[in-house]
C-alpha cells in the first residue's frame, strides 16, 4: 500500500466534489447526477478508473499471504496453527491416527518464512499454503483430487484475505508436486531403496524377495523424466495465471508483488566423509546395516550415488519455476512477478554435510514412528527387517508420522524468511538468488 498515493487520490476526489457544487450551485451527487446522467457512485467510478467500493477499500491494512505447497506453508518448523477446513470449521491437532486428509495436515507453522521475513509496510500475514498441494488447488478444494486435505481452495481463501486486507506481497511455492511426480514420492523412493539394501543380503533378496524390492540407487530418469517436467511447468503455470487473474479482480489498490519461490535440496552434493563406510562396509555392498543406522540417526539415509540425481531433480524445479516467471513476464510485462531462487540457500548446512547431523543442519531428518505413537524412531541400530517394515508401513497408513521428512526445519525457515525480505526489497520482476557462505551469512543478488 503507498499510503501518500492513497491520500493524494481522496483529496482529488474531493477537490472534483467542491468543483462540481460551485459549477451547478447544488450537492455535489445531484450534480454530478446532472452532468453525467448518472449516479454519483457511477460518475465516482468514470473519475477514479475503478469502483467506488475499492476506492472505499483504499485504508484497508496491508498483507503478505503465502499459497503453495510445503516449502512455504512450513512443514518440518513446528508449531503449527489451527486450519480452517472446507466447512469454515478450525481444526486443531486431531491425534496422530486421526485421516491424514484432516485440514491440519497443512502444517501452517507459526515459523514459516511468510511470517518471520522482514517486509516493512506489511501489517499482517496470511498463510494459506498447504503441505502437499498441487497447482489443481489453487482454484479447486483440496479434497477434490486423491489425497488431498479437506480446504476450499487457495484462491478461495485469498478473496476472503482481500475481503478486509490489501493484498501487497504473495509468496507462491508451486511446483514439487503435481500429477506427475510428488516431493514425498520421490523422498519415499530413494530412502526406502537405501533402506532395502542395507538391510537385505543378496541371498534373501533373490531367494525370497525374487528382485521385487528395489535395491538400487536413484537415477535422475527414476525421479522426473524431462517430459514430466515439461508438464508440470504447464500446471504450475497455467495455476500462476489463475493466481494474477484473481489478484487483479480483488486487490484494493491493484499494487502487488508475486514472489515465485524455488526449492532447495535437504542434501548435500556428497556427504561428510564419517558417512561414507561404517564397520568396513559402504553403499555399495549388500548388507550393510550399521551404515544404514548410522545414516539413518543422522537424517540421511540415502545411497550416495542417489545425491548427484536428487540435486538434477532440485535443478529441473529450480528451472521449472523460472521457466513459469519467463513465460507470465512475457504475456503480462506490467505484473511485478519476481523468481526467489533459494536453491543454494541451505549451502553448508544441510543434513549429513558436516559431522554430527542432524544438529546444525537446515532440513529435517527423515524420521518415522513405529505405529502412531507420535514418537520418533531416532535410531534403527539392532532393527531388524521386520521392525523397519512395520514403522515404514506406519508411514503409509499414517502419513502424518512422517510427512515432515527432508524438509526444512525452524531454523532453515529463519533463513528462507531472510531471503524472502531480499526479494520483496530488490527491484520489480527481477530474479534474486539467494545463497549461503561458508560463514553463514546470506548472499542476496
Amino acid at each position: 500500500m503507498r499510503f501518500l498515493q492513497r491520500a493524494a487520490s481522496v483529496v482529488m476526489l474531493l477537490v472534483s466534489a467542491a468543483g462540481v457544487q460551485a459549477v451547478q450551485g447544488g450537492p455535489a451527487q445531484a450534480g454530478i447526477q446532472a452532468v453525467q446522467g448518472r449516479s454519483a457512485q457511477a460518475g465516482i467510478q468514470a473519475v477514479q478508473g475503478r469502483s467506488a467500493q475499492a476506492a472505499l477499500r483504499a485504508d484497508l491494512p496491508t498483507a503478505a499471504v503465502a499459497l503453495g505447497d510445503s516449502f512455504v506453508s512450513g512443514e518440518g518448523a513446528g508449531d503449527y496453527q489451527p486450519v480452517v477446513d472446507a466447512s469454515g470449521a478450525a481444526q486443531g491437532f486431531p491425534g496422530w491416527s486421526a485421516a491424514n486428509s484432516n485440514a491440519y495436515f497443512c502444517h501452517r507453522s507459526a515459523n514459516a518464512s511468510v511470517v518471520t521475513a522482514s517486509l516493512p509496510g506489511i501489517q499482517q500475514r496470511f498463510n494459506l499454503a498447504c503441505s502437499g498441494a498441487q497447482p489443481a488447488d489453487i482454484a479447486n478444494p483440496s479434497s477434490a483430487r486423491p489425497e488431498g486435505r479437506a480446504v476450499a481452495s487457495q484462491l478461495d481463501q485469498l478473496r476472503a484475505v482481500a475481503q478486509t486486507h490489501d493484498i501487497d506481497v504473495v509468496l507462491v511455492g508451486l511446483g514439487s508436486n503435481n500429477t506427475q511426480f510428488t516431493f514425498g514420492d520421490v523422498a519415499t523412493l530413494c530412502a526406502n531403496r537405501f533402506i532395502a539394501d542395507a538391510w537385505t543380503g543378496w541371498w534373501e533378496f533373490w531367494a525370497y524377495l525374487k528382485g521385487e524390492v528395489p535395491q538400487k540407487p536413484c537415477t535422475a530418469s527414476d525421479l522426473a523424466t524431462d517430459t514430466e517436467v515439461a508438464a508440470a511447468t504447464a500446471e504450475t503455470t497455467a495455476a500462476l495465471r489463475q493466481i494474477l487473474d484473481t489478484l487483479a479482480q480483488i486487490d484494493a489498490d491493484g499494487t502487488h508483488q508475486v514472489i515465485l519461490q524455488t526449492y532447495t535440496n535437504p542434501l548435500p552434493p556428497d556427504l561428510a566423509p564419517e558417512y561414507h563406510e561404517e564397520d568396513g562396509r559402504t553403499d555399495t555392498r549388500d548388507k550393510f546395516r550399521a551404515l544404514g543406522a548410522e545414516r539413518y540417526a543422522a537424517g540421511c539415509p540415502i545411497h550416495r550415488a542417489s545425491l548427484a540425481p536428487g540435486h538434477t531433480f532440485s535443478q529441473n524445479l529450480g528451472s521449472l519455476v523460472k521457466n513459469a516467471q519467463a513465460t507470465l513476464a512475457a504475456e503480462r510485462p506490467a505484473a511485478d512477478v519476481r523468481v526467489l531462487d533459494v536453491q543454494r540457500a541451505f549451502d553448508g548446512a544441510r543434513l549429513c554435510e558436516n559431522p554430527g547431523s542432524p544438529a546444525g543442519a537446515l532440513a529435517t531428518p527423515v524420521r518415522v514412528q513405529d505405529g502412531p505413537s507420535g514418537t520418533f524412531v531416532t535410531s534403527l541400530s539392532g532393527w531388524d527387517k521386520i521392525g523397519i517394515q512395520r514403522a515404514a508401513n506406519t508411514c503409509v497408513t499414517y502419513f502424518q508420522t512422517c510427512q515432515e521428512s527432508w524438509h526444512p526445519n525452524a531454523a532453515g525457515h529463519t533463513v528462507l524468511g531472510q531471503c524472502l525480505a531480499g526479494a520483496f526489497a530488490a527491484a520489480p520482476r527481477t530474479v534474486v538468488t539467494c545463497a549461503r557462505n561458508t560463514n553463514g551469512t546470506l548472499t542476496v543478488s
